[in-house]
């Protein structure tokens, strides 16, 4: 996945996330960010990673979001890791 897909698909989750408002309230809660401030930030690959990072974290809500807009779930954990900050830990 490219980081241009990633970003699309990380913005296509950030609207999506707006018509969920208990999933944002996590985000904002965990990022520290004002909404408007991630509105400001709406286009940041950092950003939209740490979102999609928020949003791995529930499966239902990832599979929701996929479902709504027509993607394979695994595409938001690719998404995520074509992101700044998603390269897989190495444990060796």
């Amino acid at each position: 996945m490219t980081p241009l897909r990633a970003t699309e698909i990380g913005v296509e989750a950030l609207l999506w996330l707006a018509g969920q408002p208990q999933i944002l309230g996590r985000l904002l809660a965990a990022s520290g960010l004002a909404p408007e401030e991630l509105r400001a930030r709406a286009g940041d690959p950092e950003m939209l990673g740490f979102m999609l990072e928020i949003l791995l974290q529930d499966e239902p809500s990832v599979l929701a979001f996929t479902a709504e807009v027509g993607l394979p779930p695994d595409v938001v954990l690719q998404a995520r890791a074509a992101l700044p900050g998603g390269d897989a830990p190495s444990w060796t």
